[in-house]
């Protein structure tokens, strides 16, 4: 497989959040009719919340068949299920409670108040992607299509922080950390191994904040030092961006189109 790395410029953060939503209305429009499901990984923070908004009003959202998406987190603050700051309380309110997708396919990361260790909640998320694993990845995951990322001012993906334990390799899918650097701290994340197995990974940011660790990850920064450094789809990866965080990113290496 061939891998494309592509950074796509908007405007602003408006016009990129509704570039974002209604592009991927239209990649899931095309895996449906290619796959009889799509997987599809979420993440939070103010831009994942944004795009999620805009798929949910947009009226695209008809012409999807959401009983054939399963939804999925690339990680998770590990805090009771009811608590805001958890990015499926955020997910459900900002866009699945407005789908007719099934409650089994909507995978959360166990919370607090549901299995107290968080070891054992690492361990519980494995085995629901393994349940869930398609045999023609190289690891047992299932076949994520479109993986969403934030990216962090340090250059954080997921909850995979800087000098924080972030690997390449190794067979964990998820890792538990007790401390992470940025509160909540107690979180669980898929590694960047099971994210990398994404068949899309479309990372989305904007502000002057993110222009240097965009920089430091197109420059080929270490993943320990700049973890977004080391996402790579199978298939692509694409930076959804605006113009302020742009600011460092060599002009060969943006594309003028999808």
């Amino acid at each position: 497989m061939t891998n494309e790395r592509r950074v796509l410029v908007h405007p602003d953060a408006d016009a990129l959040v509704a570039a974002v939503s209604a592009r991927f209305l239209t990649k899931l429009t095309d895996l449906l009719d290619e796959h009889h499901e799509a997987n599809v990984v979420l993440t939070g923070g103010t831009l994942g919340e944004a795009v999620q908004k805009a798929v949910a009003t947009s009226p695209m959202r008809s012409a999807i068949d959401w009983t054939r998406v399963h939804f999925w987190w690339g990680d998770e603050r590990f805090v009771p299920k009811d608590d805001p700051d958890r990015n499926e309380v955020q997910a459900r309110e900002a866009l699945l409670q407005h789908l007719p997708t099934a409650e089994d396919h909507i995978h959360p990361f166990p919370a607090s108040d549901e299995i107290e260790d968080i070891d054992a909640a690492a361990e519980a998320y494995a085995q629901e992607l393994r349940d869930h694993a398609d045999p023609a990845l190289r690891l047992p995951v299932p076949r994520f299509d479109i993986t969403f990322l934030g990216v962090g001012p340090d250059g954080h993906i997921a909850s995979l922080f800087p000098e924080h334990g972030v690997t390449r390799d190794g067979q964990d899918l998820v890792v538990s950390d007790e401390d992470s650097p940025k509160p909540p701290p107690r979180r669980l994340s898929l590694t960047l191994p099971v994210i990398n197995s994404s068949q899309r990974i479309w990372m989305v940011l904007a502000g002057t904040e993110k222009a240097s660790a965009l920089g430091l990850a197109l420059a080929g920064a270490s993943p320990e030092e700049v973890p977004v450094a080391g996402a790579e789809g199978r298939l692509r990866t694409v930076f959804f961006i605006d113009g302020d965080a742009a600011s460092h990113v060599p002009a060969d290496l943006i594309a003028s189109q999808y």
